[in-house]
């Protein structure tokens, strides 16, 4: 008797609603437009469902499993959900906090080191095993696995980076096909329904719809950023997850989160597909991403830089500075243009020119469009190659990475106006045993001369590819040159 007046309880209530939705419809059609009242009245009634879009996708989206070293992964889990990534002063940067405030850093390996794992979301791209995740999940990370939707797992292994956008490849090597999904190749509009399917709290397999709030958005976290703001559930774990629209396809990456819990709030952020695809596509190919490259310190014009300079309207990018030898200046652009146009398209803002030109290939020729003292003229350019683009180049998972085995042995470095410099040396590890000491300079790596962190990190992968069992640091201290030999086997 109790299931049976639940059951007309039910049917009574949802009898109750749709006349409530028709009635709604009746009364707004005599005080709105006929488009508005029409929309309402067929919309009101009737809920999407989810459940086609879902079942076609689901079987592309995976599980991220990260093997992490020289970091706990409770701090890791806590620091890097997908939002640590703004620059410190932020004023988004207190919501994205656990908290205890937690920061990743050198100086919170103090207990030695660790290993432990994390968690996060990626998708299949490809048929042959390509999956797109973040840059964040993968980060630091010495072994990948991936948790097909039918629990299958798989060893994965890195194909490339791009921490400019927070995107990262793995791939896996199977006999067999996989399902995949493509990006969105229409602009995603506000208002439409998005599905976001992912691995939230480790839990797998999860998933949540909501709208597209807003787009183009600009959070801080890098000069390529173009978010769409969704408000599709989106927790710890989900980063690296894929955004679909109705139709199947991806429309974003799912990359952050704001929120002062640390929980869902209705606000995160994907990358969008228009960005994301060209930087997979890149990383797939080339295992890195190569953009154009100027060579300019810029800075907004403000109103009243556009007052004093006499200009009619407050847009474009004026140059701070046109760093040495690099494609700017070579080709004479000078301290106080303003840079208004890139062949044919009108600059509003330094975030825009930085866009605009990381959209070209290195060598590509453009016609910059500058004003100075008060009068347009177009310059020539031959763009470069933007610097710290570089391959990752791992022949295993672990061994190879250059960057996770610096870690392991307690170094961090600095470039610095000296050079090279040692940053932190973590308590108990090898570096720490051969008596290398914050401050010290290294001068060279197994023979090569180093001039960056980049120069070390290439060195110290070139002697990993070679099986060396150590690798050579030449370092200054106290005024004198000595040799330190690091092992490389750790076991």
């Amino acid at each position: 008797m109790l299931a049976m007046n639940k059951s007309k309880s039910v049917k009574s209530l949802g009898t109750a609603l749709a006349m409530s939705a028709v009635l709604l419809a009746g009364s707004l059609s005599t005080s709105l437009t006929p488009a508005f009242a029409e929309a309402v009245r067929v919309t009101a009634p009737q809920a999407p469902s989810f459940a086609d879009a879902v079942e076609a996708v689901s079987p592309a989206v995976v599980s991220v499993r990260v093997e992490v070293g020289a970091e706990p992964a409770s701090q890791r889990q806590s620091s890097r959900s997908g939002q640590d990534f703004l620059p410190e002063g932020h004023p988004l940067r207190r919501f994205f906090e656990n908290d205890r405030g937690n920061r990743r850093g050198f100086g919170d390996r103090r207990r030695g080191r660790n290993f432990g794992a994390s968690q996060g979301s990626g998708f299949f791209v490809s048929d042959d095993g390509y999956i797109v995740t973040n840059n964040h999940v993968v980060e630091n990370g010495s072994k990948f696995t991936i948790v097909q939707h039918d629990g299958t797992e798989l060893d994965a292994k890195l194909i490339g980076t791009d921490p400019k956008t927070d995107l990262a490849v793995l791939k896996v090597d199977a006999k067999e096909k996989f399902t995949y999904v493509a990006f969105s190749e229409e602009k995603s509009r506000v208002g439409e329904w998005v599905v976001a399917v992912g691995n939230p709290f480790g839990l797998g397999g999860t998933v949540t719809a909501g709208i597209v709030s807003a787009s183009g958005r600009d959070i801080g976290s890098g000069p390529y950023d173009d978010f769409l703001q969704i408000d599709a559930a989106v927790n710890k774990g989900n980063s690296g997850g894929p955004a679909f629209n109705l139709k199947g396809e991806v429309i974003g990456v799912n990359t952050a989160i704001f929120s002062p819990s640390g929980g869902n709030v209705g606000i995160a952020f994907a990358i969008s597909a228009s960005s994301a695809s060209a930087v997979v596509n890149d990383l797939i190919k080339n295992g890195a991403v190569s953009r154009g490259w100027l060579g300019v310190q810029i800075q907004p014009v403000t109103r009243d830089i556009a007052d004093s300079l006499g200009l009619d309207k407050a847009a474009g990018a004026i140059v701070a500075e046109a760093q040495d030898k690099s494609p700017a200046a070579l080709s004479g652009v000078e301290t106080g243009d303003i840079i208004v146009k890139v062949d044919e398209q009108s600059i509003k803002d330094p975030k825009q020119l930085a866009k605009v030109i990381a959209g070209y290939g290195p060598d590509a020729n453009v016609k910059l469009t500058v004003i100075r003292d008060g009068k347009e003229q177009g310059l020539d350019v031959k763009l470069g190659t933007l610097p710290g683009a570089k391959k990752v180049a791992l022949k295993t998972d672990r061994d190879n990475d250059a960057e996770f085995k610096l870690a392991e042995l307690g170094v961090e470095l600095t470039n610095t106006p000296d050079g090279v410099v040692i940053a932190g040396i973590e308590r108990g590890s090898p570096a720490s045993d051969k008596n290398l000491r914050r401050g010290d300079v290294v001068l060279s790596v197994n023979g090569t001369d180093i001039k960056s962190v980049d120069d070390v990190s290439d060195a110290v992968a070139e002697a990993i590819s070679s099986e060396r069992k150590a690798v050579l640091l030449q370092v200054e201290s106290q005024n004198r040159n000595r040799f330190v030999a690091l092992p490389l086997d750790l076991g």
